[in-house]
């Protein structure tokens, strides 16, 4: 099972030296990561504070700068983080359950989800 995913930022980060950092690495989130970052006291005072919390937890690597923290996600171009909030939530996601099945009429065989609510 892959736990770590390789990225590219679309800008990249300027650290204080004016270095440009673009390939990082992101692992998964845990559990725990998720319970800390509602608890930090920054998404406390101001819930929107939640997707820079859990960014500094799970991105391990941004090329050799290494103090990959809250402030640091915090100056990350906006186009960087909308992209680092969309592969957070691809590697997160559960996949649907699917079913392979054969359609009565045309008998070609589909995939459909399955779904476990009462009201499917």
């Amino acid at each position: 099972m892959q736990t770590e995913y390789e990225f590219t930022l679309p800008k990249g980060f300027l650290d204080e030296h004016g270095v440009l950092h673009r390939r990082g690495k992101m692992r998964l989130a845990t559990a725990e990561d998720e319970i800390s970052a509602t608890r930090d006291p920054r998404v406390l005072s101001n819930p929107s504070y939640l997707t820079v919390v859990l960014l500094s937890k799970v991105i391990t690597q941004l090329e050799d700068y290494n103090m990959i923290t809250g402030t640091t996600i915090g100056k990350f171009f906006t186009a960087d983080l909308a992209f680092l909030q969309d592969m957070y939530q691809k590697i997160n996601d559960v996949e649907p359950p699917v079913m392979k099945v054969v359609c009565p009429k045309c008998g070609e065989k589909i995939e459909t989800p399955v779904n476990f609510t009462a009201e499917g």
